[in-house]
């Protein structure tokens, strides 16, 4: 087997449509020699459908990263199909609507906490579930929208990010001395499940599209896809705690 992956097993989390920024992540790692895992929440009936039509059928595994006991059994799970993990994508986010669309100053610290579980603490939860199939050496990566700004309607979602980014830090700290990486893929804007979920998030796309020095396809999730994969590879071996932007160039712009 050929390819920037090949051997790689790989868990990848946060596949909900076939437009989903992890399902593209799933398909190039696979097409590079990936063996590839996915994890679903919810409506898992939907997300093994999808799983169906990567090139090589994947199994999914339910994960509520919320939930200890899922958490806890998650290395046993996936060794019922690979027999350890040299990477791990982080896909996953959620904020109530309260936290979204202009909400700022009004969300009640309830929600607030829900989306920082979610889309943040849950980086670190993941890792650690994972940790046990990972031995010496490997690569977590995760999807961020660049922190370092306030964004319309983005709200606390944004700083669940920069929690995120934060946290990302702190996991390369801790983590490297086992030798697994942890790195952060900044994305543009994106049709996903996710953004039409944003109230407001179309007035990001306009801009992106025409503002970014190379351009922004809204509806291709495959440059990210690629990033992360390139993350999941060896081809980074002393890259830690990074965040990648793959925008277009947009994030390097003044006004």
């Amino acid at each position: 087997m050929s390819g920037l992956l090949a051997g790689k097993r790989l868990l990848i989390t946060g596949v909900i449509t076939d437009a989903s920024i992890a399902f593209s992540a799933a398909k190039v790692a696979q097409e590079n020699g990936a063996t590839v895992v996915l994890t679903g929440f919810g409506r898992l009936s939907l997300v093994e459908r999808i799983a169906k039509r990567l090139p090589e059928p994947a199994p999914v595994i339910e994960l509520d990263v919320t939930n200890q006991e899922h958490l806890d059994g998650l290395a046993d799970k996936v060794r019922e199909h690979v027999d350890g993990l040299d990477g791990v994508l982080h896909s996953i986010g959620f904020a109530p609507q309260s936290c979204l669309g202009g909400g700022f100053l009004d969300a009640p610290w309830d929600d607030v906490a829900t989306a920082l579980h979610i889309s943040t603490f849950s980086y670190k939860s993941l890792a650690m579930a994972a940790l046990p199939l990972m031995g010496r050496g490997g690569s977590v990566v995760g999807l961020t929208f660049d922190a370092t700004k306030a964004w319309p309607v983005y709200d606390w979602m944004g700083v669940a990010k920069a929690g995120l980014e934060s946290a990302n830090r702190y996991l390369a700290l801790h983590l490297g001395k086992q030798g697994i990486r942890s790195n952060l893929v900044s994305a543009g804007p994106l049709r996903t499940m996710a953004a039409k979920s944003i109230p407001g998030f179309s007035q990001f796309e306009e801009a992106w599209a025409e503002r970014s020095p190379l351009g922004w396809d809204l509806s291709d999730p495959e440059p990210t896809a690629r990033a992360i994969c390139a993350l999941l590879s060896d081809f980074f071996p002393a890259t830690t705690g990074e965040v990648v932007h793959v925008d277009g160039g947009y994030h390097a712009l003044g006004a």
